[in-house]
Parts: C-alpha cells; structure tokens; sequence
C-alpha cells in the first residue's frame, strides 16, 4: 500500500503544529531554561567532556528528550485514534 503524499505532508504538519505547541507550554520551557543553564555552567574548553557541569548539563538534556518524546508520542496515538474514527465514521455514512 503507497501512502499518498496529501497524506504524508498532513503528518509533517501535523507534526509542526505539534512541535509549536511544545515550544508554548510553560512546563517545557522550565525544562529547556534548566537545560540551558547547565550547559552555560560548563567549564570551556577539553575537560569539560569530564566534568560534573557537563553530567548535569547531559542528565537534563536527556531527560528533556525523553519528556518531549513522550509527549509526542503520545500526541501521536490521540491523533491516530481520531483518525481512525473519522475513516470508521466516513465508512458507516456511505
């Protein structure tokens, strides 16, 4: 089965709006203001690589990711439910 290319670029869109929204909310941008401020505490140059600043600076760096990833995730599965509701709705009224 081919998905048609309407189809693919309503997902990026999709997938747009939804990174928009991300970037709004209040929790996200306490996460990113945490993140950011660890990594300015590295220390500059090689050793930094080795550094307790750059642990903290990765730990919420990863942890961030790992919170965005969710939620997108489970953005996508909503979405996908109401998708298929909407194919199951269109499919009953014909």
């Amino acid at each position: 089965m081919t998905i048609p290319i309407w189809f693919l670029n309503a997902i990026r869109q999709r997938l747009d709006l939804i990174m928009l929204d991300i970037e709004r909310q209040s929790e996200w941008r306490k996460i990113r203001a945490e993140e950011r401020s660890a990594f300015a505490g590295m220390f500059p140059g090689e050793d930094k690589m080795k550094g307790a600043d750059y642990m903290e600076w990765e730990d919420k760096h990863l942890f961030r990711r790992a919170v965005e990833n969710e939620w997108l995730y489970t953005q996508g599965v909503k979405d996908g439910i109401q998708l298929i509701i909407g194919i199951m709705k269109e499919g009953n009224s014909k």
